[in-house]
């Protein structure tokens, strides 16, 4: 078979896209500038919509052991002050436990690429992972 007079020839393997995975809502403001962010970078996107589909208890795990359960707790949003968790003191645990139980306690978007996992909208975060050489 003689290749195309333009150079390209499908049957040669492209490299495929990075992919990242991002968990939060349709409407949620920092959830599409994740999505915005990724996506100007050419990144093939997974996105969850945590309102048709909650986040996996052994996925909020992953984000827990890296990050730490305080740092996915939404403590300032209007759900954590409803239920008064200001006023609470709560183990890991319970915070966890709320979290599977709640998800509109979560601080989103939570987003994976690689082996890097975050919370919230951190865009120098996730250009540090883009950084780092070996990652994607």
């Amino acid at each position: 078979m003689v290749p195309p007079a333009d150079g390209y020839d499908p049957a040669v393997a492209q490299p495929a896209a990075p992919s990242v995975q991002i968990f939060g809502l349709v409407d949620d403001q920092p959830t599409r500038a994740a999505m915005r962010f990724f996506k100007e970078r050419r990144f093939a996107i997974h996105f969850v919509d945590l309102r048709r589909k909650p986040i996996a208890a052994g996925e909020l795990h992953r984000f827990a052991d890296r990050l730490g359960v305080r740092a996915l707790l939404d403590s300032d949003g209007r759900t954590a002050r409803e239920l008064g968790l200001g006023y609470l003191r709560l183990t890991d645990a319970e915070i966890l436990e709320r979290l599977l139980a709640d998800q509109r306690l979560l601080v989103l978007p939570l987003v994976r690429y690689a082996n890097q996992v975050g919370a919230g909208r951190d865009e120098g975060a996730w250009k540090a992972w883009l950084a780092v050489p070996g990652n994607g």
